[in-house]
């Protein structure tokens, strides 16, 4: 329930900001828009942490823990040489909040050797496997933001290779990684520990700074507006996304997380000289545009740079203010190197403005960095050397926990200051937290409220777990085959990138299952090569294989070519038997129809392969078909009958089953017209003469 309910928090918070954004496209051009207001969550991300169990909370909030006056502090000690200090014990650190001194009542030193030998760690397959990850205080979370709208192309060339070998030579194998750019979802955003896909990612890293050609439809709607109007859409949503990333890495854990900024920082106002009347067509409509001397000691230009940079500086500050309440440290990595200006000499803008905007988007770093306990990366033509210090500062630091006295449920900001009793070292730490309100306090100390059936919780987890995936959605069904074993389908699905994710197509699926004794029933390919014009949607294939029954390994190989692995993803399923003299189910077939056309030819194609998806919309239409196995082989006198639950477990309708005809499967039609967003099953029994029953689930998602 928690990863659900902290997703819709965070998909709003990016909802409203790009909304904001966008908003300018109904002004005037040339208008000054207004800032988006900053998206406040339902309850803070980060709450005081506490050393008891978690509470469960509501199902429209995120999990709180007991104890809420417990505050944990991570404090990074280092002399002056930036080298960090690991032999200080707790009477050498002191804690004050609201300028009133804390008892430190828990103490740790989280040191992590990365070149020590450790075990491999398990892959992480689903959101759950995420968060049990990122709670270990050993593993260090770096998410890269790159960001391409205020980046060249040539300096994103440029980076890569820092970037990468950064990746390779610096990180441990437990090390949590992740890639975010502007335009990315924030549910695209999955840590894991395949630092290979991170490195295939930042390869395709492609700058486009001032390069107003739109690659999407969000783009395409404000293309045309004046150029200046661009680029402040541009930061704009660029920095509502860091604010729903420290939102959602706040979510995961208290201690500390690092977010890697590669960015040429962020510009108030363009110079004359780069303002035309539309973005796509720089030169249109601007008399200055051959005038290096344009807006020079111009009380006007003036006025208004100073009114832009005061705009700069609140949206800044949101994104500290976040990053601080989700101890969030951003590292800001500006790729230009040694730099004498802002502008290229094409540009034609004054030597004097073209400094004084490179020292005003290098401010914007320095800003991000330095109020988050992060470190600016600037000024650098090696960025590996600089870059080393954001591993240092997240493998050796405190731990310290308190009682606060000051924490009173005001819904506040308490700054929190770390002196440590010893010359010649720096403290760096958390500014502060945010308390709960009195009403989240509230919620936070609640019983547990009664949870949906098992077997429900199971079923509608699968849809989660389903949705989570990045590049592909596979569907895994069994049904009886000859000589008591069974036959085991699988079917992949490609999923569409976000607007802005310029990550590669999935090409193929390769597919190993086995017995854990190492018994091979399969080895090849999933379907056939996709066409390289293919949509992500477009992209899919199915494989069947017999297997007795018991635990099978699945192992599969996503490339986007031959030998170009994209990613992998193993699961070990339980192979049931179908010669038990009992009733039993095979599983269920679920087909989506959008058109009429669409439902006819699935109703009349009974060897199409069912859709992996289970996220829908009130436009489409379900077609189940339902298989069941009797003993004696009796099928024909099971009798199906079907349910439409809620995410509880009750019931909401009666459904229709049409049995089976000439020895085929029984089917189930479901218009979804009149379901509202939300989540449901549907409930599938088939009874048998002698009373007993066979029952399966399926739950799906309406999302619009």
């Amino acid at each position: 329930m928690r990863s659900s309910s902290v997703r819709l928090a965070l998909a709003t918070v990016f909802a409203v900001s790009v909304a904001g954004a966008v908003a300018v496209l109904g002004q005037a051009p040339g208008q000054t828009p207004s800032p988006p207001a900053p998206a406040t969550p339902a309850a803070p991300a980060t709450p005081p942490a506490a050393e008891q169990a978690p509470v469960a909370a509501p199902a429209d909030q995120p999990v709180f823990r007991a104890g809420v006056n417990f505050v944990r502090v991570d404090a990074i000690v280092t002399d002056r040489q930036g080298n960090p200090v690991t032999d200080l014990t707790q009477d050498d650190f002191e804690v004050v909040e609201d300028d009133k001194k804390q008892v430190i009542e828990t103490f740790r030193l989280v040191k992590i050797d990365t070149q020590a030998p450790v075990e491999t760690p398990g892959r992480l397959t689903t959101r759950q496997d995420e968060e049990n990850a990122a709670a270990d205080e050993d593993a260090r979370i770096f998410v890269f933001f790159l960001d391409e709208y205020h980046v060249r192309l040539g300096n994103s060339m440029a980076a890569r290779k820092h970037l990468i070998d950064f990746v390779q030579t610096q990180l441990g194998p437990k090390d949590l990684v992740s890639v975010m750019y502007p335009l990315s979802p924030l549910d695209s955003v999955i840590l894991t520990r395949n630092h290979q896909q991170l490195v295939n990612a930042i390869d395709r890293f492609q700058g486009r700074k001032f390069d107003y050609t739109p690659r999407n439809a969000l783009e395409d709607r404000y293309a045309n507006q004046p150029t200046e109007v661009v680029e402040r859409i541009r930061r704009q949503v660029s920095l509502s996304a860091l604010t729903g990333l420290s939102v959602k890495l706040g979510a995961l854990r208290e201690g500390r997380k690092a977010i890697v900024l590669v960015s040429e920082g962020y510009i108030a106002m363009l110079p004359p000289q780069l303002r035309g009347a539309m973005a796509t067509m720089p030169g249109l409509g601007n008399p200055n545009r051959n005038n290096p001397l344009a807006g020079e000691n111009n009380f006007q230009e003036d006025r208004a740079r100073f009114t832009a940079e005061l705009d700069v500086q609140s949206e800044l500050q949101r994104v500290f203010e976040e990053a601080n309440r989700s101890n969030t440290a951003i590292y800001a990595v500006d790729p230009r190197g040694l730099s004498t200006g802002e502008f290229d000499i094409q540009d034609n803008v004054a030597g004097r403005a073209s400094q004084d905007a490179l020292r005003q988007t290098q401010n914007t770093l320095q800003v991000l960095a330095g109020e988050t306990d992060g470190r600016a990366i600037i000024n650098r033509n090696d960025l590996a050397v600089g870059m080393k210090q954001i591993v240092r500062d997240s493998s050796a630091y405190y731990l310290l926990g308190y009682n606060s006295t000051q924490s009173r449920s005001d819904g506040k900001f308490h700054p929190i200051k770390v002196r440590v009793r010893r010359p010649g070292v720096q403290v760096r730490a958390r500014k502060g937290y945010w308390a709960m309100t009195a009403v989240e306090t509230a919620r936070a100390t609640a019983p547990p409220k009664p949870g949906p059936p098992p077997a429900v919780a199971r079923s509608l987890a699968s849809i989660t777990a389903n949705a989570d995936r990045r590049l592909i959605r596979t569907w895994v069904g069994t049904a009886p085959a000859e000589g008591g074993k069974t036959r085991v389908t699988v079917v992949w699905e490609g999923i569409p990138p976000a607007p802005g994710d310029p990550r590669a197509l999935v090409g193929r699926v390769m597919l190993t299952a086995g017995a854990p004794s190492g018994e091979q029933y399969f080895q090849g390919q999933v379907g056939t090569d996709a066409p390289a014009e293919a949509p992500a949607s477009a992209r899919r294939g199915a494989a069947s294989f017999e297997a007795p029954p018991g635990k099978v390994s699945l192992r599969m190989s996503i490339e986007e070519k031959p030998d170009d692995v994209l990613d992998t993803d193993d699961r070990t399923i339980e192979v049931p038997d179908f010669t038990e003299p009992k009733a039993r189910l095979t599983t269920p077939r679920v087909y989506v129809a959008r058109t009429p056309r669409e439902f006819q030819a699935i109703k009349n194609d009974t060897s199409a392969a069912p859709t992996a998806t289970r996220e829908f919309r009130r436009t489409e239409r379900l077609f189940l078909r339902l298989d069941a196995v009797a003993p004696g082989g009796q099928a024909g006198a099971l009798a199906y009958t079907a349910r439409l639950l809620n995410r509880q477990g009750d019931r909401m309708a009666d459904l229709p089953v049409t049995p089976p005809a000439d020895g085929g499967a029984a089917t189930l039609d479901l218009p979804l017209a009149s379901l509202p967003a939300g989540e449901f099953l549907i409930e599938i029994a088939a009874k048998g003469p002698d009373g007993a029953d066979a029952t399966e689930l399926v739950a799906f998602r309406m999302v619009g």
